[in-house]
């Protein structure tokens, strides 16, 4: 699961900046150009597009961060009540906070406040895994007190996709990438390959560098770890928000490879996503906030035939 180092700014007023979502698969879809600046802007395009099965997520906690100069730590924590029993695989449990922590909770003064939510994979068919991912989402907002009030009201809430993925609208999408382990330098680099008549290696690098400076710099492709690394990918456009799937039908026909069928809450992305299927994926507001949104895309077709020729 990545993790997010960087939250934007936000609106003024108290909102999620975070979500998640696994990855379901990729279809194409007929899209009227939005990109003003493309040779086919206004004309009906296809366009790749990714799908992205988004359960609601539970609000367990709420803290207070305090900036310092050695970073931010902790300064405050409350648990809500309505916890999921699927989070005792997680974490040990932890009882809702008494009245009087949630008074003095709401009195505490900090610089950041993040909601604690865990993921819902038991509402999905697609993930073999029904142990909930835990993670915190920062909560936006002009001032301290209203985001402090906002996160006691949502504890123990669910919090829907709607809230923060919006048709039209930007996201960044942070994910880890398929891995495929240790691999050597062609295929990790794609570099080329050694002579026929190489008396040691065909599939190696030619040097490792000049005599000077006398160490093997990064700029050399060596054999290491290819995949799993953790990526973000910056403003994906949402074409299409799908809050129930049995009346807006978004599964080809024999389901999405290694996924299957999508039947809660989903939404569609430009573009492709890293990750294989079933992979978690995080989504927060976009920090390059000078892409200009739309209202919404016009969307003409949305393919759901068969992704392996039934």
């Amino acid at each position: 699961m990545p993790r997010i180092r960087s939250w934007p700014a936000g609106p003024a007023k108290p909102s999620l900046e975070g979500f998640a979502g696994y990855k379901v698969g990729m279809t194409h879809a007929f899209i009227v150009d939005y990109r003003k600046r493309s040779t086919t802007a206004g004309q009906e395009v296809a366009v790749p597009v990714t799908v992205v099965e988004v359960p609601p997520l539970r609000v367990v906690g709420a803290r207070v961060y305090t900036s310092g100069p050695y970073g931010r730590r902790v300064t405050g924590e409350v648990w809500g009540s309505g916890v999921a029993p699927e989070l005792a695989r997680r974490i040990p449990s932890h009882p809702a906070s008494s009245a009087e922590a949630l008074s003095a909770f709401g009195a505490l003064p900090g610089d950041e406040i993040r909601l604690l939510v865990h993921t819902q994979p038991q509402l999905i068919t697609g993930s073999p895994s029904k142990t909930p991912q835990i993670f915190e989402v920062r909560v936006s907002g002009e001032k301290f007190e209203e985001r402090r009030d906002f996160a006691v009201q949502r504890l123990g809430q669910e919090i829907p996709a709607e809230e923060l993925a919006r048709e039209g609208e930007f996201l960044d999408v942070l994910g880890v990438t398929k891995g495929f382990g240790f691999q050597g330098h062609i295929q990790r680099w794609g570099v080329k390959l050694q002579p026929r008549k190489n008396s040691k290696h065909r599939r190696m690098i030619g040097t490792l560098g000049p005599h000077n400076p006398s160490f093997v710099t990064y700029r050399i492709p060596q054999a290491g770890q290819q995949g799993y690394h953790r990526r973000t990918q910056f403003n994906l456009r949402v074409l299409k928000v799908v809050r129930d799937p049995r009346t807006d039908p978004v599964t080809p026909a024999g389901g999405f490879p290694h996924y299957g069928e999508v039947r809660s809450a989903c939404i569609v992305l430009h573009g492709s996503l890293p990750g294989p299927a079933k992979r978690l994926l995080r989504f927060r507001a976009p920090m390059r906030s000078h892409v200009a949104s739309v209202e919404k895309v016009d969307l003409r077709y949305f393919s759901t035939r068969s992704k392996q020729g039934a």
